[in-house]
């Protein structure tokens, strides 16, 4: 264990400042200023010898967190990632973008301000890339077989790079022109800088796994053919289909989703050109969604310079402790204030938006919004409360609502559930021999952590379809549902 006592000296909890409002709302990068060493060594010396560590529970990847606390805490950085790296493939993505089940979990939390995991496990891996510690790690021996992994988000590069290692010769097809998914183009930089996704990428090349971006399969190649052509297929495609808002002005020019403006929001900081780009640039901007994404949409629209800002959301503002129906270790619904919430804007809860107003040239100029009530478990606006916000740009982070399914449905017939999302058994298999499905394609839109989770698993599941036994970890099933979810 780490200082043992390390909880008592130190019970307040450290994390690195976010650089000031004005100068990051100046550029793109990420929001925190570097961990001072001290601090952190502080931190992780407050992990306790708790006896049953929940903080493992908490983790759909398992992560073995009070080991690597106790390195980081002793100053044995390199053994710290070999312990990380153990059960988190990419610990850079989910130390910046993960909202750290683990945390909720962790045994100090019960009446204390819990370890700072999070902050923790961002610092050991900087340190390893910033030394030279993470280096491919190529496969001993070729097997001969092929898996094809389509899409290329955090549940199909873990998948992606467990196979490679296991000596499989993989590829990676990406509809969009360059390798990532939502970490590439969902992601704004402000959040994740796109190096760390670059660098690993190159990490995973000189291991062997081959990437095909640009390629959409169902259409470029059939998934038919696709499965033909491989001895494994992984579906991998997340679940991008957004939740709409279908009231009356809907269709106004200046409505639109949040996936389509991040996308290119993220297009031009990679120093694309995009024509007609949405831009939030002297608007007024309404971002629906009280969400991560909702979240980004704001940050981004600041970054633009958005005249105002303002969020609404339709249900209840959530308490800002942990409420008595959400007790220890649970993961708690809280008011959160994340970065872009610092940055301006006004947040509005119990708002229920009922119309879209146009002006003559069918832009939208207002939303007319109404107070939510409840009526028989339903959210409803409530008669008499209606007012306008004025809005130039509508964003809709509303959620997703499962798989793009036209081309899975007519070429392979996969079963798609009532969550619209593509049916498995707990193995990753689906009705398809040797085609499986992880990440959120098979269990909707949910944590990156639990991508990674599943991209590991289904890895072993393959490994062992095409060898008849493994050696690959599996963290989880496909049927788990964690008490962090």
């Amino acid at each position: 264990m780490a200082d043992h006592r390390g909880f008592i000296n130190v019970p307040e909890r450290e994390l690195p400042p976010r650089r000031p409002v004005p100068i990051r709302l100046m550029d793109w990068k990420e929001v925190y200023e570097a961990g001072d060493s001290a601090v952190l060594k502080r931190q992780a010396g407050r992990c306790m010898d708790c006896g049953i560590p929940f903080c493992h529970q908490g983790c759909p990847l398992g992560n073995l967190i009070p080991e690597w606390n106790d390195l980081t805490w002793r100053g044995e950085g390199r053994q710290a990632i070999e312990r990380l790296h153990a059960t988190n493939n990419f610990p850079e993505f989910t130390g910046k973008l993960c909202p750290a089940p683990c945390e909720a979990s962790c045994v100090l939390g019960i009446n204390q301000p819990p370890v700072t995991i999070k902050q923790v496990e961002a610092s050991i891996i900087e340190q390893a890339w910033q030394n030279g510690w993470v280096q491919p790690v190529p496969p001993e021996r070729l097997t001969g077989k092929t898996v094809a992994v389509v899409g290329s988000g955090p549940a199909g590069l873990a998948a992606a790079q467990q196979l490679t290692r296991a000596g499989h010769t993989v590829a990676v097809f990406e509809k969009d022109d360059r390798i990532g998914g939502l970490l590439r183009y969902g992601i704004p930089d402000f959040k994740m800088e796109k190096r760390h996704l670059d660098a690993r990428l190159t990490q995973m090349q000189a291991e062997g796994t081959r990437f095909r971006a640009g390629v959409e399969i169902g259409r470029d190649i059939s998934w038919s053919d696709l499965r033909s052509r491989y001895d494994a297929v992984i579906v991998a495609t997340g679940a991008p289909v957004p939740r709409d808002l279908p009231i009356p002005g809907r269709d106004a020019l200046g409505v639109h989703f949040a996936m389509e403006y991040l996308a290119q929001s993220n297009r031009v900081q990679a120093g694309d050109r995009v024509p007609e780009q949405i831009t939030a640039e002297g608007k007024h901007v309404v971002v629906l969604g009280g969400g991560d994404t909702g979240a980004d949409c704001i940050g981004t629209a600041h970054r633009q310079g958005a005249l105002s800002v303002t969020n609404l959301a339709i249900g209840v503002q959530p308490p800002a402790e942990r409420p008595a129906n959400q007790p220890w270790p649970l993961q708690p619904t809280l008011f959160e204030v994340q970065s872009a919430h610092e940055e301006g804007g006004e947040r509005m809860y119990l708002a229920s938006t009922v119309e879209f107003l146009t002006n003559g040239a069918g832009e939208v100029r207002a939303l007319r919004v109404a107070e939510t009530e409840y009526v028989d478990g339903r959210r409803i606006p409530k008669a008499g409360t209606e007012r306008e916000i004025p809005a130039d740009l509508v964003l809709l982070a509303l959620g997703f609502t499962g798989v793009e399914r036209a081309t899975l449905d007519e070429q392979l017939a996969l079963p798609i559930d009532d969550r619209g999302t593509v049916a498995r058994a707990a193995d990753y298999t689906t009705s398809e021999s040797g085609v499986f499905v992880a990440g959120d394609a098979g269990r909707g839109a949910s944590l990156i952590v639990w991508a990674i989770a599943e991209g590991r698993a289904v890895a072993a599941e393959v490994d062992r379809f095409l060898e008849g036994r493994t050696d690959l970890p599996a963290p989880v099933r496909a049927t788990d549902r964690a008490l962090a979810v």
